[in-house]
């Protein structure tokens, strides 16, 4: 009889051929489909805010070289965290913890993601868009996964690869990194520190089965974390004002913006006030709100 840890190195082979729609589900659940769709999004939103004509054949490359990388850049992360996964009650329920998918597999899926969508950004977009997402991928894989579990500076080293899609949006449209790029790149970095240490606290629980060390403090849940995910929030407002500030958009988007960046710095602040579970997952979904609220904003502002 086999034991968990062997189900979870995907060595054991499943005994019945899944169906194909199975399969395909599993594949999409370990491209994280959801969360490389809204990579994707971020990518797009750099394109539309620096274009002058768009160019709907680069769009759709842009989508398509940036949404393999993400689910590549997804697949590694969990053939490198299968056995923490299994602990999680959280992701217990992915394909290679219950050995629906055997880790050659993963492997090879990924593999291919990673080659085509880095192939397609650097020939069809051009070279700095293709090392752009390399990069991504490489710091995401080598860097932020390995440091899960061995300090919270992994949120920080991972937001590296997290804010670079609008990069390779305002690249595929201009053929280089304007301000603008920037300016969203600044946004989408700082935002992903109160979005992921409020992820952390609501399943820090989960987390630290794994012996994940995600949130700001060595403490956990504490003030101390608290007071950080407030000071970032806070710092979040005026760095998401500065497209208006320098020209990028309007005035418009600088209020729905600004009225945004309000509302998500009350949430952060009622968590620091109360460290209550409940103000975390109300920041959590807050922040899963922001980032596209604020995309959208700036676009249609353009337009």
């Amino acid at each position: 009889m086999k034991d968990n840890t062997t189900l979870a190195l995907g060595s054991v082979s499943p005994t019945v051929a899944r169906p194909w729609a199975e399969r395909m589900k599993d594949y999409l659940q370990f491209m994280k489909i959801r969360l490389s769709l809204t990579v994707v999004f971020s990518a797009a939103a750099g394109f539309l805010l620096a274009s002058e004509d768009i160019d709907p054949v680069r769009l759709v490359l842009l989508l398509v070289g940036g949404f393999l990388v993400t689910g590549a850049s997804n697949g590694f992360n969990q053939v490198m965290e299968r056995r923490s996964d299994a602990l999680m009650t959280r992701t217990s329920n992915r394909p290679l913890p219950q050995n629906r998918m055997m880790v050659w597999e993963g492997l090879m899926l990924a593999s291919a993601m990673a080659l085509i969508g880095v192939g397609i950004l650097w020939i069809w977009i051009g070279a700095l868009c293709g090392a752009l997402g390399a990069v991504a991928l490489a710091l995401y894989t080598l860097a932020y996964t390995p440091m899960k579990s061995r300090s919270p500076l992994a949120v920080f080293v991972g937001a590296f690869p997290g804010a670079i899609p609008p990069l390779l949006g305002w690249i595929a449209a201009t053929g280089h990194l304007g301000l603008g790029a920037w300016l969203l790149f600044g946004i989408q970095f700082i935002w992903q520190f109160p979005h992921f240490w409020a992820i952390a606290w609501v399943l820090d629980d989960d987390y630290r089965k794994a012996g994940f060390m995600l949130l700001p403090s060595l403490a956990g849940r504490s003030k101390q974390s608290s007071f950080q995910i407030m000071v970032y929030t806070i710092g979040l407002l005026p760095i998401s004002l500065l497209p208006y500030m320098f020209g990028v958009t309007g005035q418009i988007s600088a209020v729905i913006v600004g009225l945004t960046g309000v509302l998500f710095v009350m949430q952060a602040v009622r968590l620091h006030i109360t460290g209550m579970d409940k103000a975390a997952t109300q920041l959590m979904f807050g922040s899963f709100l922001y980032l596209p609220v604020v995309q959208i904003a700036l676009i249609l502002d353009k337009i």
